[in-house]
């Protein structure tokens, strides 16, 4: 073998690494992608199917309902335009109340029912996620900045 050749083998060879590890790396970095999706775009249809995602609004109030397992909860997330039931087992966080900005993670259940796996709520009265406001805005039909109340 040349050394004109050598060295386009060892060109291709290194071309050849840098696919394969580029591959792996978008690979693993879109099973790890989650998406944030209203409850007017799971309504619609528009969240993908049997994948993990977030979906995010505000905790309507008196939806909170407990089993007798004490750590299944559900309760119903708005966007002020659409409503989705969650499941959730496990502890909720300090700060989750009804009337409040909160963001889960999981997949679409059986019936049409949002099993979550975990539940993030805001931490102080003034923060909400950006993603939250957009589409409580949107389902409001307000503009970003103004108030939002739910009763």
């Amino acid at each position: 073998m040349t050394r004109r050749q050598k060295r386009f083998s060892f060109i291709v060879g290194g071309l050849v690494a840098l696919g394969i590890a580029a591959a792996l790396v978008l690979n693993a970095f879109e099973s790890n992608l989650v998406f944030f999706f209203s409850p007017t775009d799971v309504a619609a249809g528009n969240v993908p199917e049997h994948s993990v995602f977030r979906v995010g609004g505000l905790v309507e109030r008196n939806s909170m309902t407990r089993e007798e397992d004490g750590l299944t909860v559900h309760f119903m997330v708005t966007d002020l335009s659409q409503r989705l039931e969650i499941q959730y087992t496990g502890i909720l966080p300090d700060m989750f109340a009804e009337g409040q900005g909160v963001v889960v993670q999981g997949r679409m259940g059986e019936g049409g029912t949002f099993v979550a796996s975990s539940v993030l709520a805001k931490h102080d009265e003034t923060y909400m996620p950006p993603e939250v406001a957009d589409a409580l805005a949107k389902g409001a039909k307000i503009g970003p900045h103004e108030s939002l109340v739910v009763d």
